[in-house]
């Protein structure tokens, strides 16, 4: 088939500038395009975290104008690259009034008071900057509110436009909650036209992400559950009714993982190593993780990992409202994490107080994540709700079961166990209540006390199963075409 032109832009981009999940996928899937014979482009932001000596980046002659609306136009520099390892071009969008500062979108938690201008400037430029490099994308892979404006203004400032005369737009949800909400004098900066204001607006502001959703040819999220989650009251955080009415546009990929990294026969950063055939290297790992935080080395006893924000998104207040009926069991646990003040200091404390079966390191550091992946019997990831997680995709591989809640790509990726053992890669629980948690714990539990042959072939069948990108990116070529051939009117 046709190879096709894809211009991807997102605000983050492994391994340049992370926050979340949003990086990950932006540093993989073009990856696993590139790899079907795809023509990829990326563009991001040139944060000043973001070395250009380490990554060899090279300042592209003359400047790029980005017309702001009633600000008029500005000119930004524009940095060029590859994703290393590949030969896949990335452009870095340099501004130095609006991304020369330490943080992404916050500084001490604090969102940056001109994130609208910061953004649409982006959007803008990325539509700029492919004139400007003659690449005539069939497809542009927008992502979350950041830009979430440049469907919009496919659709009516370039609508004219021969050089994106065809050109289709996909807009993938990493996370609905994020949605770019600004005031609306913003429309004079995004300059589509008044007109188009009630296509954005929300309680007399504007939502960069509706609009994105309403001018969007496509709409993906991140997992088939979370594709049907967001047109719920639940999950849709106010923008279930326009989702909803849009769902005949809106499909769910799955994220891959890359498992030349997170992969227990090849990974680096554990102790030993292990496989399906042969785990002996697991319980050697697991002799490890608790040395490192200080705990007993009981192989005997199963030891529960958690690794993630300390959020309320992530399920962190029923951990801690459970966490002293989980500790009467007869169970280690250990957690890595940052994020909510009240949360850190508390399970810091819960570390002082059981020392002998908790431990806690406040923080995030790649290489205790991987050793708790591979040394943990059990995961735990309750997520309030879960657009479509990673780590436990990664504690599959490791053979470490889960323990979720059943929402989004957790209960996408993750069945429940049955007693035969013939099935089920883990345990999954659906009420966000300290009880169901208490008690699926439990049932793991007990099921690694009194059924080691049924436990064993459920870790048979998580490090048998694979999620990688290649089958996302089939998914997303897929798509793309179908954008394109309604684009097309084909």
């Amino acid at each position: 088939m046709d190879k096709l032109n894809i211009l991807f832009a997102a605000s983050e981009v492994v391994p340049f500038a992370k926050t979340g999940g949003l990086a990950d996928v932006a540093g993989a899937l073009p990856k696993a395009l590139r790899a079907l014979g795809h023509d990829v482009r990326l563009v991001m932001p040139r944060y000043y975290i973001v070395d250009r000596e380490k990554y060899s980046l090279r300042l592209m002659e003359g400047s790029l104008g980005v017309p702001m609306g009633t600000m008029g136009e500005m000119w930004a520099g524009v940095y060029e690259g590859v994703l290393p390892a590949t030969d896949i071009p990335i452009y870095f969008i340099d501004y130095e009034h609006y991304f020369g500062r330490s943080g992404l979108y916050d500084e001490n938690g604090e969102g940056f008071s001109d994130n609208d201008n910061r953004f649409l400037f982006f959007s803008r430029a990325v539509m700029q900057l492919a004139k400007k490099l003659h690449f005539h994308p069939d497809v542009i892979h927008a992502n979350d509110w950041h830009t979430a404006a440049i469907p919009m203004m496919l659709n009516t400032l370039y609508a004219y436009d021969p050089h994106f005369a065809y050109t289709g737009s996909l807009l993938t949800i990493h996370n609905l909650q994020h949605q770019g909400k600004f005031y609306k004098g913003v429309m004079d900066v995004l300059g589509i036209g008044w007109e188009h204001y009630f296509e954005l607006e929300e309680h007399g502001s504007i939502n960069l992400l509706k609009g994105g959703i309403v001018h969007a040819d496509a709409i993906s999220t991140v997992s088939s559950k979370y594709a049907q989650e967001i047109r719920t009251a639940e999950f849709g955080w106010g923008l279930e009714g326009l989702i909803d009415i849009n769902s005949y546009k809106l499909h769910g990929i799955l994220n891959g993982v890359d498992y030349e990294e997170w992969s227990p026969a090849v990974d680096s950063m554990i102790s030993y190593h292990f496989d399906i055939d042969d785990m002996m290297g697991k319980g050697m790992c697991k002799n490890t993780l608790q040395q490192l935080f200080n705990l007993p080395q009981r192989g005997e006893i199963p030891l529960i990992g958690f690794v993630g924000r300390l959020a309320e998104q992530k399920g962190i207040e029923l951990i801690a409202s459970s966490i002293h009926k989980l500790l009467e069991m007869d169970i280690q646990i250990v957690m890595l994490g940052a994020g909510e003040k009240w949360a850190e200091s508390f399970f810091s404390e819960i570390a002082g107080m059981y020392p002998h079966k908790f431990g806690c390191f406040i923080g995030y550091r790649n290489d205790i994540a991987h050793q708790i992946e591979a040394g943990s019997d059990l995961f735990l990831m309750p997520s309030l709700f879960e657009p479509c997680g990673l780590n436990q995709i990664y504690s599959l591989r490791y053979g470490t079961l889960p323990i979720v809640r059943a929402t989004g790509g957790l209960d996408d990726t993750i069945e429940n166990y049955h007693n035969d053992g013939e099935h089920g890669n883990g345990f999954k629980f659906h009420d966000a209540t300290p009880e169901a948690l208490i008690n699926t714990v439990g049932w793991a539990v007990y099921t690694w006390y009194n059924d080691h042959d049924g436990f064993k072939k459920m870790q048979h069948n998580a490090m048998s199963q694979r999620y990688d990108w290649e089958g996302a990116a089939h998914e997303y070529e897929s798509l793309y075409r179908r954008i394109i051939h309604g684009r097309k009117g084909v």
